[in-house]
């Protein structure tokens, strides 16, 4: 159990660090969004294109990874909505059965089920044919815009992290029922946390 506890916590360090980064992206989409507002009246001020379609689909990118890398987070912190007025007044122990319940029966396979049908297409996505062979990327189909095959990868990559976090998630339940009192009080500890602080 004591391997299972720590695999569980080195996935949970991952979830941070990815929630620090989600911080900082914050940041950055803003940053790129004021560039882009104040790029566009300047610009027509101007009589110049200060902006370009990348720029602003640079931005809806930044937020969507934003968004993707931030489920793991939400569920290792509990920020996810509740409806716990029955939740909230059961013991440890019973709220770590249901948790692990749920978990295992609906939030695992709904990951694994996102991994399999988000895999084609993001192969599609990159160029692979019919034929095995490899083409173009995926272009937006805006002058100057992006690729999309990177973002569309950042759907796999968050069900991956999120299935990583349920996994951790379950083996914290399962310590729980099995009476590891310190897990208890580490996920308390950790739904008492500010998301994206």
């Amino acid at each position: 159990m004591n391997r299972l506890l720590r695999f569980a916590e080195w996935i949970d360090r991952l979830t941070e660090q990815l929630g620090k980064l989600a911080d900082w992206l914050v940041i950055f989409t803003v940053a790129v969004g004021f560039y882009n507002v104040i790029a566009r009246y300047i610009g027509r001020f101007l009589g110049l294109k200060l902006s370009s379609n990348a720029l602003i689909e640079l931005q809806w990118y930044l937020f969507s990874v934003m968004f993707l890398l931030g489920f793991a987070y939400i569920l290792k912190h509990g920020a996810n909505v509740r409806v716990d007025f029955l939740y909230s007044h059961w013991s440890d122990r019973r709220k770590a059965l249901v948790d692990l319940l749920g978990t295992v029966f609906f939030l695992i396979p709904f990951c694994i089920l996102g991994l399999v049908v988000t895999w084609n297409p993001v192969l599609l996505s990159w160029g692979r044919l019919p034929d095995g062979s490899w083409g173009q990327w995926e272009m937006s189909a805006d002058a100057d815009g992006l690729p999309r095959a990177p973002i569309k990868t950042m759907i796999l990559i968050s069900f991956g992290l999120l299935l990583l976090q349920a996994i951790a998630q379950a083996i914290k339940y399962f310590a729980i029922l099995k009476g590891y009192r310190g897990v208890a009080q580490s996920l308390a500890a950790d739904t008492e946390q500010v998301p994206f602080e």
